[in-house]
């Protein structure tokens, strides 16, 4: 997901160079909706790798690959640009059809041997942040020169359930990660809270898994306050969401996820794709980094972002809680 958010700016860059281009994105379906949300990309093309090759086997897995073997080869190319560098991308380059292909070199590649799938190779320096890294590959292939801030340019449809009320400002927190290691200490997500909820914010607790669920569960309950618990649906809502400190949403789409944040007044999460899709949305965003490096992939955007921590590095409360006091300060509430 960070990977397909990273890339959105190419397209910004593309239409730039060549205003009159048509621009297909392929994407892994459950993360096809943030290149829906550009309004430069004319269609998404999904695909479901990781669900297929589970059951490589298996019949219903073999038509859908041909179904979407057939959709990615109605058209024919003048480019085709892999940004990811790895195998499985390098892979659906090479079964597209086209007249080019680009990508990174073998020594920019994260996977090396994707290299030979392009005819285009773009020597990509490491040092270079990765929405540069993207940008930098595409300006390689079609011979432009990259100028200016990256622009993201999403845009996502107003969401409004019932479960939440925007009476006050909300702050969206992301506490969950992809592995045990990316986690901030809890104790610390409950200081943000309660800072947070000390300058006036409800607080909307982002999940994605049955542990994720349970730990935004205490961390809810410790901030203080009542709590809309809609996590089990819409039958197990027993508070007043008017009276609310904190909202806990049931499991959402990718989609209904990005306009909850599109609507924030901050986001605070750990390295994870819903807090770079909400540096990329525009939203005030603190990126808390413990086991990643914080630098080339800290969270970037069309609003103000930092970055704590880092490989090994487990940012303190203080540092956090700097960033949202400067970003809160910066934009105070309309009256």
């Amino acid at each position: 997901m960070g990977d397909i958010v990273h890339a959105q700016p190419v397209v910004a860059d593309l239409l730039a160079h060549a205003p009159g281009a048509t621009i297909d994105w392929v994407a892994e379906a459950p993360f096809a909706s943030i290149p829906a949300m550009n309004p430069g990309v004319a269609d998404v093309i999904p695909i479901a790798w990781r669900k297929w090759r589970r059951t490589l086997r298996e019949p219903a897995t073999r038509a859908a690959m041909r179904t979407f073997r057939e959709r990615l080869r109605e058209t024919r190319y003048d480019w085709i640009v892999d940004c990811q560098g790895l195998l499985k991308s390098a892979a659906v380059a090479r079964l597209a059809r086209g007249a080019h292909r680009a990508g990174p070199s073998w020594s920019s590649a994260r996977e090396p041997l994707a290299s030979l799938a392009y005819d285009r190779r773009a020597e990509v320096p490491w040092s270079l942040h990765v929405v540069a890294r993207n940008r930098a590959i595409a300006a390689a292939a079609l011979g432009y020169r990259v100028d200016g801030p990256a622009r993201f340019g999403l845009e996502v449809p107003r969401f409004e359930p019932p479960w939440l009320d925007r009476s006050r400002p909300v702050a969206v927190l992301i506490p969950g990660a992809s592995r045990p290691e990316k986690l901030w200490p809890e104790e610390r997500w409950i200081g943000i809270g309660r800072l947070l909820v000390g300058r006036g914010l409800r607080l909307a607790w982002l999940w994605g898994s049955p542990d994720e669920r349970e730990r935004v569960v205490r961390l809810a309950a410790a901030c203080g306050g009542d709590v809309v618990d809609a996590t089990l649906g819409p039958q197990a809502v027993r508070s007043d969401p008017v009276d609310a400190t904190s909202f806990l949403p049931p499991f959402l789409s990718v989609a209904d996820a990005a306009g909850l944040v599109a609507a924030a007044r901050v986001v605070v999460g750990l390295d994870t794709g819903f807090t770079h899709l909400a540096g990329a949305l525009g939203r005030p965003t603190v990126g808390i980094f413990c086991d990643f490096d914080a630098t080339q992939c800290a969270v970037s955007g069309d609003g103000p972002c930092e970055s704590f921590g880092g490989i090994g590095q487990v940012p303190p409360v203080a540092d956090v809680a700097g960033a949202v006091t400067r970003m809160l300060d910066a934009d105070p509430p309309r009256a």
